[in-house]
C-alpha cells in the first residue's frame, strides 16, 4: 500500500515518480524526545475524541516540510541530520475560519484542551488550532502519552499470535504456518531448541544478548517472510540494526567494518570514483572439518553468520563460504566486503545477504547499480527470491532496492558461466536449428581434429596457395570455440572445398553470434573498437542491433526433434544472455542515455565475476591448500591477503589486470579441450638427432671460433622450438599466432595458422627470431658461465638485461597492437608477458639443450636457398634495428641465409 505524508493538507505520496522528483520520505524517530518534537510540529488532533494524534508505525513526512539545512549529503544520497525537526509548510487553522462539508468534520475549530488524552490513529487530515507550548511540562506530557500508546498498538491478528505462543513453541508455529524448509527447521531446532525466547525483552535492542542476536539474524537469513511473521510477535529489530550487528573489525566471518569505514571516508571526501559500484556474490566450497585454532583458542569449522559459531552437536558443519565483493564502476577499485560460513548457500540465504550488503553500502552513500552471480541452481533461486523473472515474455531484469522504494537494481549472470552452459547444450543436442540455419557440433570437432593439413596434399587448392608447397594449415589450439577466429576458420575451410566442412554456414552464424554477445558483455577498454568497446550513445545502436538479433534467434532455437530449447531443460544459458541484454539496456536508459547522462560510458566487464575469481586465485595461493580449504585455512588466507595486498584499513584495491583471468576462466572453452574430449592426436614437431650443432657457449673463444652460419641455424631452431612449446601453453589465441611466420592474414584463416614447415620445424615469426637473437647476445655478453650453471638470481638478472635491450625495439610483434586494447590498460600486458615467456623458455632450453637443430649437413655443404623477392620488403624492418648493423646480420645476407623463407 502506498504511504502518504502525514502533514495536514499535504497530498504527497511515496511513489517512484515522487522519488524521481528528488523528494525523500522520513519515518517518525524512535527516540521519545525527538518523536514528541515531531508530533508537536505536525500539530494534529483526532477529530472524534479531540485527543492528540499519535503517529502509527507507518507514519512518514516528506522532505517538503524540512529546511535545506536539515539535510546532510553523502555523494548523491542525503539524510536528515540528527535532531532535525520539521518546520516548513505545516498546516495551522487560523482563527475565525469556517469550513463546510467534509472539511468541517475533519478539522477542529477549538484548540486542544490541556487535559486531552492521546489516541493512535492512521488518519492525518486534522490539525491543532494552536500549537502546543514549548514548555517542559507539555513535553513531559507528550512523552508520557507516547509510552501509553505503545501498549495499545496491538492488532487483533497480533493478539492471536501472542495467544498462540503460550501453547506452542515458536518453531512449531512456524512449521505449522509452512514458513520453514526442512533444512532450516533442523537448524533452528538444533541451535535454539532450549532458547526461552518468551522470557526476553525484545523491544530494547541495546539489551540483546549474543544468543538473541544469533536468533534474530538466523531468522532473517532464513527468509523475509519468516522474519516478518516473527517480528510481529517479538518486535524484532529492523534490518538496519542487523547490518550493524553483522559488522566485525576482528578477523572473523561477517561484514568487514574496516572496509566500509574506508569506503565511507572516500565518499564523504567527495571522491567521485566511489559513487557507483556493482556487487558480486559467489559461494566457495569448503572442507567440512573441525580444527583447533590456536589464535582464537576454540574449535573452528561451524556455521557462522557473523555473530558467533552455531556449535550445537546436531548443527551441520560449514561446507561453503559466501563471498561478497564491490567493484567500482569508475576507476579500478574493488574490495571484498566480507564472508559468511554456511552449510548450504541456498538462494534465499544469498538474497537476504545481498539485501543487507546493499543496505550497508547505501548507508555510506554508495549506489549499487547491478548484482552479478554465477549461473547455478542456487543463483537462479536467489534471482527469483529478489524478484527477477526470466520465464515467458514478461522478463523482469531489475529488483527493488531494499532501502529505497524508488530505486531499482539490475541483475546479471556471469557471461563465462553462461557461455559454458551454451557449450554444454550445443554438445548435448549436437545440432541446433534456428531461423537462419542449423549449427552442427561435428563441424567444431572436425576443426579441432584438423591438426596439421599439408596444402600440397589437398585435392582442391586455390591458385593463391599453389606456391605454398611447404606450408601446413595448423589449428590454433588456444582459439576459443565461440570466437570470430573459429567462425572464419570454418569459412576458410569451406572455401577450400573440404567435404567435412560442407554446410557449415549455420555453424558459422551461431558461433559468430555467441562471440558477439560475449564481446558486448566483456568490454574492458574505453579505447577498444567495435563490440569490444564501451557502452556509449555512439555505440548503443550497433550493440542493440546484436541484442535484438540474439533475442530473435534464441526464440526460434530447437533441437533435432523440433523441441523448443527455451522451454526445455538446458535453457539457462540462452535465457541468461537474454536477461543480461535487458539489464544492459536498462542501465543504458537510466544511467548512460543522453537524456540522463550520469555516466559517460560503461565497461561491461564490471558486471562479471572476474574480479572475485582473481581474488579467489590469490586466496588459494595464500592458503597453500587444495581447492577446498578448511574454515581455519580460509580465514588465515583471507586476512593475510588483505594485510599484504590491501591498502589503507585493509581495503583490497588491487591493480592486477583482469584480462588474463577472463582468458584463464575460458580455457575449457578452447579448441584443445575438444581435442582432449574426443581423443584427437595432433601432429607434434619432433626434432632430429642427426647433424647436431655443438654448443660452444661455455668456451671463452666461442665468438671467434663459432661458425656464424651454424649459429644462425641454431637460433632458428631455438625459435621454432620456443614457438611450439609456448603454443601448447599459452591460452591466448592472438599471442600464439604472433609466434609463427604466416603468409596469410588472420582475417582470412581465422583460427588456422598457415605456417611453413621443413624437416619437422615450424618456421617462427621474425619478431620471435629477433627476441631469441637478443637473448643469445645478452647471455654471451653478460654471463661467463654456461646457462645450466646459473642460479635463479643470476637468471633473473639476465632476464632484466634482455628486457632492457628489447625495450627500445618498437617493431616487435606489431600484430599485437590491436590485441592490447582487448584488455584494460595496464603496464603488464600481453606484449610484456609474451616477451617474458620467450626469455624464460630460451634460458631453459639454453641450459638443458633440449632443442637441437633439425637441419642436416650434406657432404660438408650447407643447404642454400635463394631469398624470394617477396621477403625483400620485410628486410627493411631488419635494417631499422640495431641487429642490422652487426657483422652477423651482414654475413647472413651475403650467404642468402635469411631465415624466414
Amino acid at each position: 500500500m502506498t504511504r502518504s505524508c502525514s502533514a495536514v493538507g499535504c497530498s504527497t505520496r511515496d511513489t517512484v515518480l515522487s522519488r524521481e522528483r528528488g523528494l525523500s520520505f522520513h519515518q517518525f524517530p524512535t527516540d521519545t524526545i525527538q518523536r514528541s518534537k515531531w508530533i508537536r510540529a505536525v500539530n494534529r488532533v483526532d477529530p472524534r475524541s479531540k485527543k492528540i494524534w499519535i503517529p502509527g508505525p507507518g507514519a512518514i513526512l516528506c522532505s517538503k516540510h524540512f529546511q535545506d539545512s536539515d539535510f546532510e549529503s553523502y555523494g548523491i544520497r542525503r539524510k536528515l541530520k540528527k535532531g532535525a525537526v520539521p518546520s516548513v509548510s505545516l498546516y495551522k487553522v487560523p482563527q475565525g475560519v469556517h469550513l463546510k462539508g467534509k472539511a468541517r468534520q475533519k478539522i477542529l475549530k477549538q484548540p486542544l484542551p490541556d487535559n486531552s488524552e492521546e489516541v493512535a490513529t492512521e488518519d492525518h487530515n486534522y490539525s491543532l488550532k494552536t500549537p502546543l507550548t514549548v514548555g517542559a511540562e507539555k513535553l513531559a506530557e507528550v512523552q508520557q502519552m507516547l509510552q501509553v500508546s505503545k501498549k495499545r498498538l496491538v492488532s487483533v491478528k497480533n493478539y492471536r499470535m501472542i495467544k498462540k505462543r503460550k501453547d506452542l513453541q515458536l518453531i512449531d508455529a512456524l512449521v505449522e504456518e509452512k514458513l520453514l524448509s526442512e533444512e532450516t527447521e533442523c537448524l533452528l531446532r538444533a541451535q535454539f531448541s532450549d532458547f526461552k525466547w518468551e522470557l526476553y525483552n525484545w523491544r530494547e535492542t541495546d539489551g540483546y544478548s549474543t544468543e538473541m542476536k544469533q536468533f534474530a539474524c538466523t531468522l532473517y537469513l532464513c527468509g523475509s517472510k519468516v522474519y516478518d511473521y516473527v517480528r510481529k510477535i517479538l518486535k524484532l529489530p529492523h534490518s538496519s540494526i542487523l547490518r550493524t550487528w553483522l559488522s566485525k573489525c576482528q578477523p572473523s566471518p561477517g561484514f568487514d567494518s574496516n572496509v566500509f569505514a574506508f569506503l565511507q571516508r572516500r565518499v564523504e571526501g567527495g571522491d567521485q570514483l566511489y559513487q557507483y559500484c556493482s556487487l558480486i556474490i559467489k559461494g566457495v566450497s569448503l572442507e567440512q572439518q573441525l580444527q583447533w585454532d590456536p589464535r582464537s583458542h576454540s574449535l573452528q569449522g561451524f556455521m557462522d553468520f557473523g555473530l558467533g559459531k552455531l556449535d550445537a552437536d546436531e548443527t551441520p558443519l560449514a561446507s561453503e563460504t559466501i563471498l561478497l565483493m564491490a567493484v567500482g564502476i569508475f576507476g579500478h577499485w574493488r574490495t571484498p566486503l566480507g564472508y559468511f560460513f554456511v552449510n548450504r548457500a541456498s538462494g534465499c540465504l544469498q538474497a537476504q545477504l545481498l539485501r543487507l550488503t546493499i543496505g550497508k553500502l547505501s548507508d555510506i552513500g554508495i549506489t549499487v547499480l547491478a548484482v552479478t552471480s554465477d549461473a547455478t541452481a542456487h543463483s537462479v533461486q536467489m534471482a527469483r527470491a529478489l524478484g527477477i523473472h526470466m520465464d515467458g515474455d514478461g522478463m523482469k531484469c531489475t529488483f527493488q532496492h531494499p532501502s529505497s522504494s524508488g530505486q531499482q537494481i539490475a541483475y546479471f549472470f556471469d557471461s563465462c558461466h553462461l557461455l559454458r552452459l551454451v557449450r554444454n547444450a550445443f554438445q548435448n543436442f549436437q545440432s541446433i536449428r534456428f531461423i537462419s540455419g542449423t549449427a552442427h557440433w561435428q563441424h567444431v570437432v572436425e576443426l579441432a581434429a584438423l591438426g596439421e593439413q599439408e596444402l600440397s596434399k589437398m585435392e582442391r587448392v586455390p591458385r593463391k596457395l599453389a606456391n605454398l608447397k611447404h606450408h601446413v594449415l595448423k589449428t590454433n589450439r588456444a582459439a576459443q570455440l565461440f570466437s570470430e577466429g573459429a567462425a572464419r576458420a570454418l569459412e576458410y575451410l569451406l572455401s577450400l572445398g573440404l567435404p567435412r566442412f560442407q554446410n557449415c554456414i549455420g555453424t558459422v552464424h551461431f558461433l559468430r553470434l555467441m562471440n558477439n554477445l560475449f564481446d558486448i558483455f566483456n568490454s574492458r577498454n574505453r579505447h577498444a573498437k567495435g563490440l569490444k568497446g564501451p557502452l556509449l550513445p555512439e555505440t548503443y545502436g550497433r550493440i542493440n542491433q546484436v541484442l535484438i538479433e540474439a533475442k530473435t534467434i534464441f526464440a526460434t532455437l530447437s533441437d533435432a526433434s523440433s523441441n523448443q530449447i527455451l522451454k526445455g531443460k538446458q535453457k539457462l544459458g540462452f535465457l541468461g544472455f537474454l536477461l543480461n541484454a535487458e539489464s544492459l539496456k536498462w542501465l543504458y536508459q537510466n544511467y548512460v542515455s543522453p537524456k540522463v547522462m550520469p555516466l559517460p560510458y560503461l565497461l561491461t566487464y564490471k558486471f562479471s565475476q572476474d574480479p572475485l575469481e582473481l581474488f579467489l586465485k590469490m586466496l588459494g595461493q595464500a592458503a597453500v591448500t587444495g581447492p577446498s580449504p578448511t574454515c581455519v585455512a580460509f580465514q588465515r588466507a583471507y586476512h593475510r591477503l588483505q594485510a599484504a595486498g590491501g591498502s589503507q584499513d585493509g581495503a583490497y584495491l588491487g591493480e592486477v589486470s583482469l584480462f588474463d583471468m577472463s582468458v584463464a576462466r575460458r580455457k575449457d572453452l578452447a579448441l584443445w579441450t575438444v581435442q582432449r574430449q574426443y581423443g584427437v592426436r595432433t601432429a607434434k614437431s619432433l626434432f632430429h638427432t642427426e647433424g647436431l650443432c655443438q654448443d660452444w657457449s661455455a668456451c671463452p673463444l666461442s665468438e671467434a671460433l663459432l661458425d656464424l652460419s651454424d649459429h644462425g641455424r641454431r637460433l632458428i631452431c631455438y625459435s621454432g622450438y620456443i614457438a611450439n612449446k609456448l603454443a601448447a601453453l599459452l591460452p591466448c589465441e592472438d599471442c600464439v599466432r604472433a609466434l609463427y611466420a604466416s603468409d596469410l592474414k588472420a582475417s582470412k584463416t581465422g583460427s588456422l595458422l598457415c605456417v611453413k614447415k621443413k624437416n619437422g620445424l615450424h618456421f617462427p615469426s621474425e619478431s620471435l627470431y629477433r627476441v631469441v637473437t637478443t637473448c643469445e647476445q645478452v647471455v654471451r655478453t653478460h654471463s661467463r658461465m654456461a646457462a645450466s650453471e646459473l642460479v635463479p638470481k643470476q637468471r633473473e638478472h639476465l632476464q632484466q638485461k634482455i628486457l632492457h635491450e628489447l625495450s627500445g625495439n618498437v617493431c616487435l610483434f606489431v600484430d599485437l597492437d590491436v590485441h592490447l586494447f582487448d584488455g584494460e590498460a595496464c603496464a603488464v600486458n600481453h606484449f610484456v608477458k609474451l616477451l617474458k615467456d620467450i626469455i624464460k623458455c630460451f634460458l631453459t632450453i639454453r641450459a638443458t639443450g633440449v632443442a637441437q637443430s633439425p637441419l642436416r649437413h650434406h657432404s660438408g655443404r650447407r643447404e642454400m636457398e635463394t631469398l624470394p623477392s617477396k621477403h625483400w620488403s620485410s628486410l627493411q624492418d631488419y635494417k631499422c634495428s640495431s641487429f642490422a648493423n652487426t657483422n652477423k646480420f651482414r654475413h647472413l645476407l651475403c650467404n642468402d641465409e635469411y631465415p624466414f623463407k
